[in-house]
């Protein structure tokens, strides 16, 4: 089984940066294909905040180009997402999503951590 351990979310100013780190414990047969970064704020969808491939193609959604960067720290599986220049329309909740897929195993699996809250006021 996979498990995600969100931390780093906290309360900051406008114009503060942020880094949430995400780990991931997975089983040996487990081969992970992306690793994103979604927020969620009450009553709305889950927005695409950033993604990284497999193959290190990075994605932004586009409120947060240009301030976000996602990277992995291989060697100890752990996301990261680095904010900066933040905003109050940045908070929400931001979760880990991983998806990969098991050996021998045609099909993809995802998973999410619990969530780990940002507040930014102004």
């Amino acid at each position: 089984q996979v498990q995600l351990v969100e931390s780093g979310g906290g309360l900051v100013q406008a114009g503060e940066s942020l880094k949430l780190s995400c780990a991931v414990t997975s089983g040996s047969t487990f081969s992970i294909n992306a690793m994103v970064w979604y927020r969620q704020v009450p009553a709305k969808d889950r927005d695409l905040v950033a993604a990284l491939d497999s193959d290190g193609t990075t994605t932004y959604g586009d409120s947060v180009k240009g301030r976000f960067t996602i990277s992995r720290d291989n060697a100890k599986d752990i996301l990261y997402l680095q904010m900066n220049s933040l905003k109050p329309e940045d908070s929400a909740v931001y979760y880990c999503y991983v998806d990969g897929s098991y050996a021998g195993s045609s099909g993809y699996n995802g998973y999410w951590g619990q969530g780990t809250q940002v507040v930014v006021s102004s």
